[in-house]
């Protein structure tokens, strides 16, 4: 346990801090496994819905810091790529 005084604001800030990180972290992963099931199941349109909804929430966390924006910029290129494959195969 921290004794000083500056410790233990330290303490109270990383404790918020971690939590609204954990939040921002399963939103995102949330919406990319969204993303995900819509390419998995063929369905072009819902996969191009959740991307266009999960595209934001990538950029909001990189810009508060929860994930690197290169980790950002890795995600949404991924899944754009995923996407754009499904549209090109042909459809059976």
């Amino acid at each position: 346990m921290p004794t000083t005084k500056s410790a233990l604001r330290q303490m109270r800030k990383s404790e918020k801090r971690r939590l609204r990180n954990r939040a921002a972290r399963s939103t995102l992963r949330t919406a990319i496994k969204k993303v995900k099931a819509g390419i998995e199941e063929r369905d072009v349109q819902r996969a191009e819905l959740a991307l266009l909804q999960a595209i934001p929430i990538i950029d909001k966390a990189a810009a508060k810091g929860t994930i690197h924006k290169n980790t950002a910029a890795r995600y949404k290129s991924r899944l754009s790529h995923q996407l754009h494959t499904l549209k090109a195969a042909p459809t059976v």
